[in-house]
């Protein structure tokens, strides 16, 4: 769900430039953002920020919030009704609540704390762009408390329409729908940060030695991240900066026996989303003998239902079934490294410090250029009569 809700608004003029520092000798090279005027400048020559925006998917809370809830994410895609109420059972089964609000409010209480420690005084909102705090109201009230421009963190590490592009424009909408609502711009994406593969490289390890010894070494790893159109994914750098993601995790740990995997599809089954599916590539490494496979959701920040019903009870039972051992790794939470990780990326607008990336692609540009991530969904062709 936290990957079908992807990202939000950036109204910056200044890009980075950036210089490879040299590599060290098997360590990959880091790319750091370098500005030709000294932090303090920096500064100066940019507006303050009064306020943190962290913006996410969303999701029900009790059970007459989830067919609202579930309409609201698939509005004018023509999914069938018999199709959510299925959908609809999974949240039943916990109460009617998904996690994923519950998760951003102890990331954003983990967040308060690390700004305290490094005297930055900025208050923290919170808002959804599929459910309840929703965008609109969220401005309203910092409209009301004073605000006039606030840095967005929105919780997906990647481009794409939908981890990207269609937040900043939900945030665009909601702001054209209020008198001097607040300005409001978004963080850059964060797949390659050095903090971010720390997070995901001990969450690996520590999944690994789940396993026995003579499992471990032989254990094939499944990255996983939520599937999306095709036709989304030609306009974006999705894919390639998963696969980097992948390639810096499993270098970190001196692994080749891992793949790029995709899960939670949604939508008519003849429009082509990225492939393979996690169960088809469990089924697949079982007919070739794999005895086990640890899962690595690196396209999520948390574990919500994406991630606690798709991989730990839809995969887990398939893999239970195939005689195939799985362990699934944690998502980056309230890690206080990747808490870290945030409060750095912000310091990289409020204050102009460094901006850090490992790997080959370099840090993402504070402002997406015009047409990035475009997307435009294309109604599926009629089946016959």
């Amino acid at each position: 769900m936290a990957n079908s809700a992807m990202a939000m608004g950036i109204t910056r003029s200044m890009q980075n430039l950036f210089v490879p520092l040299c590599d060290v000798e098997g360590a990959p090279a880091i790319r750091l953002a370098v500005h030709s005027l000294a932090s303090k400048e920096w500064s100066m020559s940019n507006p303050a920020y009064d306020a943190i925006l962290l913006v996410s998917f969303g999701g029900p809370e009790k059970n007459e919030d989830v067919l609202p809830f579930l309409e609201q994410v698939t509005k004018g895609r023509g999914v069938p009704r018999e199709r959510l109420v299925e959908v609809a059972e999974h949240y039943y089964a916990r109460g009617g609540k998904s996690p994923i609000n519950e998760q951003n409010r102890a990331l954003i209480a983990a967040l308060e704390e690390e700004l305290k420690a490094h005297e930055i005084d900025l208050p923290i909102y919170f808002a959804n762009r599929c459910w309840h705090p929703f965008i609109e109201p969220t401005l309203k009230e910092m409209r009301a408390a004073g605000v006039k421009r606030a840095l967005a963190f929105v919780t997906s590490a990647y481009s794409s329409y939908s981890g990207c592009r269609q937040y900043r424009e939900a945030i665009q909408e909601a702001r054209e729908n209020l008198l001097e609502a607040p300005e409001v711009e978004k963080v850059r994406a964060f797949f390659n940060h050095p903090l971010f593969i720390d997070v995901l490289a001990e969450r690996l390890t520590r999944a690994l030695e789940k396993l026995e010894p003579g499992l471990r070494a032989s254990a094939r790893i499944a990255f996983t991240a939520h599937s999306i159109p095709n036709a989304m994914a030609a306009g974006c750098d999705y894919e390639e900066q998963l696969h980097e993601t992948a390639r810096l995790v499993a270098e970190r740990l001196g692994r080749t026996d891992w793949q790029v995997v995709y899960q939670s599809r949604s939508g008519p089954p003849q429009v082509p989303w990225l492939e393979p599916d996690v169960v088809d590539h469990v089924k697949a490494l079982a007919q070739i003998g794999t005895k086990a496979v640890v899962v690595s959701p690196i396209g999520f920040l948390s574990d919500h239902m994406e991630v606690i019903y798709d991989l730990d009870e839809e995969l887990a039972d398939a893999c239970e079934e195939l005689g195939v051992k799985m362990v699934r790794a944690g998502t980056p939470g309230t890690h206080p490294v990747f808490v870290q990780m945030v409060r750095e990326l912000l310091q990289e607008r409020l204050d102009g410090n460094e901006t850090r990336s490992v790997g080959t692609f370099g840090a993402r540009p504070f402002q997406c250029a015009p047409g990035c991530c475009e997307y435009t969904r294309r109604r599926p062709p009629r089946r016959p009569a």
